[in-house]
C-alpha cells in the first residue's frame, strides 16, 4: 500500500469517525429533535455518489471511509424517522 492511500484512509477515517459522537448520543438520549432530515438525506446521497466514484476510480480510501460514513449517517437518519 502506497503512502497516498494510507494517507487517504487516515483522512477519511478521522471524517468517519467524526460521526460516532453524534450517532453514540442519538442512540442513547433517543433524542433527535434538532437533527436536520435534509442534512442528513443529502449526506447520505452525496456519500453515496463519492462511493460510486471511489469505485469508478478503483480508490479503497474512497470506497471504504465513505460506505462506512454511509452506514453510520443513515443509522442517524433512521432513529431520526424513528424518534422524531
Amino acid at each position: 500500500m502506497d503512502n497516498a492511500t494510507l494517507l487517504g484512509l487516515l483522512a477519511g477515517s478521522c471524517t468517519t469517525l467524526s460521526f460516532l459522537p453524534q450517532l453514540i448520543k442519538t442512540w442513547r438520549t433517543k433524542s433527535t429533535h434538532d437533527i436536520s432530515v435534509g442534512m442528513y438525506v443529502t449526506l447520505s446521497v452525496g456519500l453515496f455518489l463519492w462511493t460510486l466514484y471511489g469505485i469508478a476510480i478503483h480508490s479503497l480510501p474512497v470506497i471504504v471511509t465513505n460506505v462506512v460514513t454511509l452506514v453510520l449517517a443513515c443509522t442517524v437518519l433512521v432513529l431520526k424517522i424513528r424518534h422524531g
